[in-house]
C-alpha cells in the first residue's frame, strides 16, 4: 500500500469538502476517456483497470486494458497539475470503494497548507515516475517486437 493511501485517507479531507466516498460496481465506468471531469481518486476496495481504445488498421477498434490498479493506488492525478481531457478510461473489475477528490479543490488545500502538502506531492510525484519507468519498458519491448515482427532488425 502506498504512503499516499495514508496521506490522502486524512478525514480533514471530507470533512473540507474535497473528497467523497463513491461505490462502483463491477463495470462500471469511473472516468470516460476524453472527459474533462477533474478528479483524482485512491482506491480504498476492490479493484479498477485503466483501458485506452485503439483504432486498428481496418477500422475495427479494441480497447486493451493497460493496467490493474488496486486497493492503496492512485489514479487520475494528472488531473491535479493540469486541465484537459481524461487520455484513458477507467472501469470497475469488481465492486469497488473509492475516494474522490475534487482535484481544483484538492489543489487550493494543499496550497493553503504547504507543511501538508509536500508528502502528498513527494508521492505523487515517486508514483509518477514509477508510471513513467514502466511505461518506458512496455514501449521498449512494443518497438523491439515490432522491428522483429517486420524483418526491420535485421538491418540494424
Amino acid at each position: 500500500m502506498s504512503n499516499i493511501h495514508v496521506i490522502l485517507r486524512d478525514p480533514r479531507f471530507v470533512d473540507a469538502g474535497i473528497a467523497d466516498r463513491r461505490h462502483y460496481g463491477t463495470g462500471d465506468i469511473v472516468i470516460e476517456k476524453g472527459s474533462e471531469e477533474r478528479g483524482v481518486y485512491v482506491i480504498e476496495s476492490g479493484c479498477v483497470r485503466v483501458l485506452e481504445r485503439i483504432e486498428l488498421d481496418d477500422s475495427r477498434h479494441i480497447q486493451p486494458g493497460l493496467c490493474d490498479l488496486f486497493a492503496g493506488d492512485v489514479f487520475g492525478e494528472l488531473s491535479l497539475f493540469e486541465s484537459g481531457p481524461r487520455l484513458a478510461s477507467v472501469v470497475a473489475v469488481e465492486p469497488c470503494e473509492l475516494l474522490e477528490f475534487d482535484a481544483i479543490a484538492l489543489g487550493e488545500y494543499l496550497d493553503a497548507h504547504p507543511a501538508f502538502a509536500y508528502p502528498v506531492l513527494k508521492e505523487l510525484f515517486r508514483i509518477l515516475g514509477s508510471r513513467l519507468r514502466q511505461t518506458d519498458r512496455r514501449l521498449g519491448s512494443l518497438f523491439a517486437w515490432g522491428l522483429k515482427a517486420h524483418g526491420i532488425d535485421r538491418h540494424l
